[in-house]
């Protein structure tokens, strides 16, 4: 797990641009304390650089790795497993590997199979790859978007890096927050492939951009190489027997879990109250010859604190538990501030400040790794909003009324931010899909809150611009034709909102923030391609999410958690009790302040003043909740300004 930045300008002078380079890997220090490369390539004009976290092959893996006949250079950020099983076939096939690092692998694939080595990756990586015999560089983005990879060109060069902040360290490029981009930070719903920033653009999960030189200049082109498939709706055989798809689960999870162990370093969990790292935990305690260490957040709000049920699996396991208590005075302040600078992008939850605090009690502990339960939601129909867009859109019960309202007492916590009451459609995704998800619905509900208190100008700037469709015009019609309603939900899910929110500052940014790598095995691409078959009544079966994950872990979790409902992992809102404001009102003084406002010139002043003086106004949770997003999504524009355009850069936590 590293960073990877560069630049590559087909009318030479690389050596010239050292200073340029090094900026560049500076703000990528966090992501690789261990280490640092450079290749400078003059004639090429080609710069590639690498910080280092040593997590495999600690003295021999440093990059940029060449090929044996150094026509090929490399730098990846990631892990790619099973490299032992694929160094050992390559070497039988006469290959020559010069380390033991996972990351040459790559390499040695690109040399054999060219531009589809990338299928034979199995792993969490992004990667520049530069083959001198074609004058050609490949950007490569993992399956699932797990690492993040952003580039960007100007003046005919092409840039890119880890984090948006090493492409705008480059002296060519200039920080502009993007207009269209605000409204869609604001609404907390990002459009795929785009960031905060004018120019700047995030390579999409499964994506490649090559760039090829055509005389003086690159030609660029970008193409996807990986897609989640689901099967046609009439393909899935909901009369199957179960128990041949629940020990399918049970074998691939454990398989994905085996692999993600393979370290240099040790390896802890990340723990909560949910079954999916209840399940990593228990499947790597068996698998480990030690107790594994454990990390779980403890929030001072009872309403969502899931400790206690963490603890239950930690005490069934014999982990080492690590217990990090959180109270508002740590989710704000310079940590919040510190946070965003991480993430690049809003939050409308503390919960990103929660796991940058977690992240950094893993880095005092000593441990540089840890397995998560990310991306089993997405698999196995994990949220409230995908139960409830199968009860709309799929079942023909007669008590679906009653399931419904069963569905939003239990979520009533997390109103605004989860389920909507009421109903909200959008005509882009009503043709799109055939109806409007549940999932997007909270987030037009935002829109409609934010798009007044935005400065006039920029109002009508964007008054023809609409946010929800920029959305539905970047996800493949193709891929949600004929699938089932669950499908279609959770294909679109996978598409925007895990990329663009649970593994950006839900994940990787806030891990890799405090020099902590992250490995989510329910992301393994071999167990999520046979969870894509997996019939909707294995997913969801009589209104119990992810019933076949629980069947095929039912012996490894305690009943409390084998029978417990999903529950959202969030922060709790600061706007419910006047203590908790108050720490929160040193933000909004800094950032939401008249000066503040109008040195940005993005919003209403007398709006956002009158909108900050309401919320110390009674009301109700769910009130609470959805003020607690604009408040978030208002601080977080403010922040991306203050510290990327007007140059204040990075915040002291």
């Amino acid at each position: 797990m590293c960073g990877i930045t560069g630049f590559w300008h087909p009318e030479g002078g690389a050596q010239a641009d050292r200073p340029a380079l090094q900026s560049m890997m500076r703000t990528l220090v966090h992501r690789g304390p261990d280490g640092e490369g450079m290749h400078l390539d003059a004639p090429r004009g080609l710069a590639m650089g690498h910080t280092r976290l040593a997590i495999i092959d600690l003295n021999g893996g440093d990059q940029p790795l060449l090929s044996h006949d150094r026509s090929a250079v490399l730098t990846i950020n990631g892990e790619l497993y099973d490299y032992k099983l694929h160094r050992t076939r390559l070497t039988c096939d006469g290959a020559r590997f010069s380390t033991k690092t996972d990351a040459e692998l790559a390499l040695h694939l690109h040399e054999r199979h060219g531009l589809d080595f990338v299928e034979h990756l199995r792993g969490e990586f992004a990667l520049a790859l530069y083959d001198a015999s074609r004058d050609r560089l490949v950007l490569v983005r993992d399956r699932f978007g797990i690492k993040p990879l952003y580039y960007a060109e100007r003046g005919g060069r092409l840039l890119w890096g880890s984090e948006v902040k090493a492409v705008l360290a480059h002296p060519d490029v200039e920080a502009r927050l993007g207009s269209e981009a605000v409204l869609n930070q604001l609404m907390q719903t990002m459009v795929p492939g785009t960031t905060a920033f004018d120019g700047i653009y995030a390579l999409r999960p499964g994506h490649m951009l090559i760039a090829q030189r055509r005389g003086d200049r690159l030609e660029l082109s970008v193409q996807r190489w990986w897609n989640a498939q689901f099967p046609q709706a009439q393909d899935h055989d909901d009369g199957a027997a179960t128990e041949p798809w629940v020990e399918g689960v049970r074998d691939q999870l454990i398989d994905a879990v085996r692999v993600r162990l393979e370290a240099d370093v040790p390896v802890g969990c990340y723990l909560s109250g949910g079954i999916d790292s209840c399940s990593t935990l228990g499947l790597a305690t068996a698998m480990q010859q030690s107790h594994v260490k454990a990390f779980t957040i403890a929030f001072e709000d009872d309403a969502y604190d899931e400790s206690s049920i963490a603890a239950t699996m930690a005490e069934r396991t014999s982990a080492d538990q690590v217990v990090m208590p959180l109270g508002v005075e740590h989710l704000y302040g310079g940590a919040y501030e510190r946070t965003l600078w991480h993430a690049e992008r809003t939050f409308y939850n503390t919960l990103g400040v929660a796991k940058w605090h977690m992240s950094r009690t893993v880095h005092e502990h000593g441990y540089k790794v840890v397995i998560t339960g990310e991306g089993s939601d997405e698999l196995f129909g994990g949220y409230p909003f995908f139960k409830k867009d199968l009860l709309l859109h799929a079942t023909s019960d007669a008590q679906r009324e009653q399931m419904l309202q069963r569905l939003g007492a239990s979520n009533a916590v997390f109103d605004g931010a989860i389920l909507t009451a009421k109903q909200h459609t959008h005509p882009a995704f009503d043709d799109l899909v055939g109806f409007t998800p549940s999932w997007i619905q909270p987030w037009i509900a935002t829109l409609q809150r934010v798009r007044p208190l935005l400065h006039a100008s920029l109002r009508e700037q964007l008054h023809d611009y609409d946010p929800v469709q920029a959305i539905a015009q970047t996800i493949d019609p193709a891929s949600l034709a004929g699938r089932h309603p669950l499908d279609k939900v959770q294909y679109t899910w996978i598409q925007t909102m895990l990329e663009g929110q649970i593994l950006t500052w839900g994940g990787d940014r806030v891990d890799m923030a405090n020099s902590m790598e992250s490995r989510p095995p329910f992301l393994d691409h071999h167990l999520a391609e046979y969870a894509f078959r997996l019939p909707p009544s294995l997913r969801i079966r009589d209104m119990r999410e992810k019933w076949v994950l629980r069947e095929a872990m039912r012996q490894v979790l305690p009943r409390v958690l084998y029978e417990r409902e999903k529950f959202a992992f969030m922060a709790p809102p600061a706007t419910l009790r006047p203590q908790e404001w108050a720490q929160v009102r040193v933000l909004v003084d800094r950032h939401l302040g008249r000066d503040a406002l109008e040195a940005t010139g993005l919003f209403d002043v007398d709006a956002v003043t009158d909108f900050v003086t309401a919320l110390t106004e009674p009301g109700s949770r769910s009130a609470a909740v959805n003020d607690d997003i604009v408040l978030n999504h208002l601080l977080g524009v403010q922040m991306l300004h203050r510290f990327f355009v007007q140059g204040e850069g990075r915040p002291e936590a």
